[in-house]
């Protein structure tokens, strides 16, 4: 079915990240939808490990300069954009030089996870939301990839909940076996500047608690790795969503 527009929100995208599934997927999601007609984009972080130089990443002045105020403290927002290479498929990267700048992706170089993941991922998630709407381009289906990208849900159903941007999309979170780590204890109040409790993942929060949680907050659960750890496999099972086992790349467009 062409002529849908699509936002593919994910943490890691072949040839930004090589080796995984996750990121192997993803390329091979956007380009197939996109070569089917679809009107496609990409949003993701802008690590530091991505080669701005090698990838012609270039900054949009027009939907940068806008401000996050995480927990009363305001982080500018900087969008950059580049085409796939060797493709007219545009990615966008959300930057921020607090949270991205840095070469390791969630956790230091002893193994320890980074104490402001939590902010990374709220950032990461209202920077989408909020270009999006600078955009003025309102997607038809929202598929997510990778732990933070489960902030989205989360946000929309709740900060959002009065917006009505995004009411009639439809979002897709995709599971993967990603690598578990505690978040900051001090997550809840962060939240709670935005006016968000309650959630079940703040009992302990970690990167897997608020992936589990955002199942309760899309419209379609879709494993993304053909096998689940243990936790996943069973949020997976017993989520009251609308679910699908994993399908291969071919079979993608029968989801949306």
């Amino acid at each position: 079915m062409p002529n849908q527009k699509i936002l593919y929100i994910t943490t890691e995208m072949y040839p930004y990240q090589e080796d995984t599934n996750m990121a192997a997927l993803v390329n091979k999601m956007a380009l197939k939808m996109h070569n089917e007609g679809n009107d496609v984009r990409v949003f993701m972080p802008r690590f530091g490990q991505i080669s701005e130089r090698k990838f012609q990443l270039h900054e949009v002045i027009r939907l940068s300069g806008m401000n996050i105020i995480i927990n009363d403290l305001d982080q500018p927002l900087i969008i950059k954009v580049a085409s796939l290479p060797g493709e007219r498929l545009q990615v966008y990267f959300i930057d921020n030089e607090e949270y991205f700048k840095r070469k390791q992706y969630y956790v230091d170089d002893e193994g320890n996870p980074f104490d402001d993941n939590d902010e990374r991922a709220i950032f990461f998630a209202r920077g989408v939301i909020e270009t999006i709407k600078k955009l003025n381009w309102v997607p038809d289906v929202i598929h997510l990839n990778g732990w933070m990208s489960s902030f989205v849900p989360i946000y929309l159903k709740t900060y959002y909940e009065s917006d009505t941007y995004f009411k009639d999309a439809k979002i897709i979170l995709s599971l993967y076996n990603e690598k578990d780590a505690a978040l900051d204890k001090n997550i809840a109040e962060k939240l709670t500047f935005d006016n968000i409790s309650g959630l079940k993942a703040l009992d302990n929060p970690t990167i897997k608690s608020f992936v589990i949680e955002s199942m309760n907050y899309v419209d379609m659960v879709v494993k993304g790795d053909e096998f689940l750890d243990a936790d996943l496999d069973k949020g997976f099972n017993e989520t009251a969503t609308s679910k699908s086992e994993y399908v291969d790349v071919d079979s993608i467009n029968q989801i949306y």
